[in-house]
């Protein structure tokens, strides 16, 4: 699992599973830069190969002289993409285990040696766990251990001990547009967080400029601007959630994140489906799911849903804050 930080999250608990079963093997993760700087010094892996698809030939006539004269005793390949069926190919290994051939796009399945059971789609970290099914291993307890790790104790103290409010952090935006909640929304929420609820708002999330212009417009409008952390690194940001009584987000790395470090979180879901990609066990009662219809019955849809976001108001976001809020007394 190379790219996405939300699904590198979900790779934690079955790497931390195979270390529960087999203390003495070794893990080595392929990642790319973003979410290695998530992961690097996670007490369970080993090594991380840190590795850019975008980086062009020369990036991958690299990995393959770093992999020169290197095997492996399995692959397990959770990215259904040619990027990643490339590199399982070019990894040598007796077993190459990846999704079945409904579930791998991209002819993901012709570079795998074994696949998992045909199955439903379930939510992503169960999909994930049906790789420890299929090899015998127990899931359970799931386990992160995101941290923040012992050396890491004094990271974003400044502004943790900023406030003496409960902190509420807030992903305004991703680099993903269709999953993005108007910015305006936003101001509108924080201001009634803070003045109803005695909360203290805190910005977080990257530098792209859908996140800068959400940004911009959130501190034109708020009556009490909030601590902007935009363009934190990945650390900071597990030390920010980990300090916070509540993060609200759309459908990206900070609501994983907060699930993995047990930090309730109101979820908004308009271009993806929350059965999927929502909090995994947790803050279900906190999701605004603007994304299922009726006619959706019990099926977890895998389609994206354009213009959703608009349909959440502003009033269903405060309602689960206000839910949140009662039931935290």
């Amino acid at each position: 699992m190379m790219s996405a930080i939300g699904d590198a999250v979900h790779v934690l608990p079955v790497v931390t599973a195979l270390k529960r079963h087999r203390p003495g093997c070794r893990i080595t993760w392929f990642l790319a830069p973003g979410p290695a700087s998530l992961v690097r010094g996670h007490p369970d892996v080993d090594e991380i190969v840190v590795f850019s698809a975008r980086g062009g030939v020369r990036e991958w006539l690299g990995l393959r002289e770093r992999l020169r004269g290197r095997t492996f005793d399995i692959v397990l390949d959770f990215q259904v993409a040619l990027k990643a069926g490339l590199l399982t190919a070019m990894i040598e290994a007796p077993v190459k285990l990846g999704f079945d051939r409904r579930r791998a796009r991209d002819m993901n399945w012709l570079f795998t040696t074994e696949r998992i059971a045909p199955r439903a789609n379930q939510h992503v970290q169960d999909q994930y766990f049906e790789f420890l099914e299929h090899l015998g291993i127990p899931s359970q307890p799931v386990e992160w251990k995101l941290g923040p790790w012992d050396h890491e104790t004094g990271l974003m103290r400044d502004v943790l001990d900023s406030t003496d409010r409960p902190i509420v952090s807030v992903a305004i935006s991703s680099a993903r547009l269709g999953r993005n909640w108007p910015a305006e929304r936003w101001a509108d929420v924080i201001d009634a967080i803070q003045e109803r609820h005695g909360l203290r708002a805190i910005l977080v999330g990257g530098r792209s400029e859908p996140e800068r212009a959400a940004e911009r417009i959130i501190m034109e409008r708020v009556r009490e601007r909030p601590v902007s952390t935009l363009g934190c690194s990945l650390r900071e940001l597990v030390a920010l959630i980990r300090g916070s009584a509540l993060v609200m987000t759309p459908d990206t790395a900070p609501l994983h994140i907060a699930v993995a470090l047990s930090v309730p979180v109101v979820g908004l879901f308009g271009m993806t489906d929350s059965r999927r990609t929502g909090p995994y066990r947790a803050s279900h009662d906190l999701i605004v799911d603007a994304f299922r219809e009726p006619s959706d019955g019990d099926r977890i849809m895998v389609e994206k849903r354009n213009g959703r976001m608009e349909r959440i108001t502003v009033e269903q976001v405060l309602a689960k804050v206000a839910l949140w809020h009662r039931t935290r007394r």
